[in-house]
């Protein structure tokens, strides 16, 4: 329990001039974690001996120690303050500023995605996918999300998709496809130790092998993944700070994900309107 929350539960339980000090340090926590016993006195306009009397009430052996809690205590608090939560959000940040952050690490994330991108290994995806008897997509974590979303997608076009979230799954899964089958595998660091045994057991099996991933900075340190997968589509974020979600990855992977399902849509259509030409042309030819 921290100082201050140790203050609050005994508060009820110590003398007025107990109160006077306790409620002064509540509100002063990071100044008086820096005071001496006679100037916490002054401040709280009590006795020295009630300083001492109060540290040993809320359950210290004297002041020393109650002060070296407090500001090992302030310490954190101030270390966490200044450690990014996402993308250079601080704790102490307003949540107007919060957003504009946000939309900006996200943005950021979707245009360095773009700009990378292959558009003749987006061409050769997608016709794979429109081709392929069963679309296995997997991923773990965060980019089980995007996985399950994209496997939504492309069970609307009437393509099998396979999203499975289980690890174990996954990998039995993989192994049951052939050569006419694709899989679509998402780590944004591209070693996550499960998507690898996936990928690899499809690829043992023959099925062509689909990965998003982010780029590593020489091309002969590449990722497992990376290695293992016939297409790598490069999913570009920062995500080296700490932080509460993968949240820009995660928008880097959707812009993949989103511009191969608006492709297979046009692919389909196109598929639909010549086969629609084709059927009228053999009416034109009969009659």
């Amino acid at each position: 329990m921290s100082v201050t929350n140790k203050i609050i539960a005994r508060r009820s339980q110590l003398s007025q001039s107990s109160r006077f000090v306790a409620d002064w340090v509540i509100e002063n926590a990071a100044k008086a974690a820096y005071m001496t016993s006679q100037e916490l006195a002054q401040e709280a306009q009590v006795s020295q001996s009630t300083i001492v009397k109060f540290t040993q009430k809320i359950g210290f052996k004297g002041y020393s120690e109650f002060k070296l809690a407090l500001s090992e205590e302030i310490g954190r608090k101030q270390a966490i303050s200044a450690t990014p939560l996402h993308s250079g959000i601080f704790a102490d940040d307003p949540l107007a500023v919060i957003a504009q952050k946000l939309i900006k690490a996200k943005t950021e994330a979707m245009i360095q995605t773009t700009n990378a991108l292959s558009f003749d290994a987006c061409n050769q995806a997608a016709q794979w996918l429109n081709e392929a008897r069963t679309v296995q997509i997997v991923g773990i974590g965060g980019s089980a999300l995007t996985a399950k979303d994209l496997g939504y997608k492309l069970l609307k076009l009437g393509i099998t998709a396979l999203t499975e979230q289980d690890s174990h799954v996954q990998i039995a899964v993989a192994r049951t496809l052939t050569e006419k089958d694709v899989q679509i595998a998402i780590s944004f660091s591209g070693e996550r130790k499960e998507i690898i045994v996936a990928a690899e057991a499809a690829k043992e099996q023959g099925a062509k092998v689909i990965a998003l991933s982010s780029p590593n900075i020489s091309s002969a340190n590449k990722s497992k993944l990376r290695r293992i997968a016939d297409i790598t589509f490069y999913t570009i974020a920062d995500e080296v700070e700490n932080r509460s979600s993968a949240i820009a990855s995660r928008c880097a992977q959707n812009v993949i994900t989103d511009l191969l399902f608006i492709y297979l849509v046009q692919l389909r259509d196109e598929s639909a309107r010549q086969m629609i030409s084709d059927i009228s042309s053999d009416i034109r030819q009969i009659l």
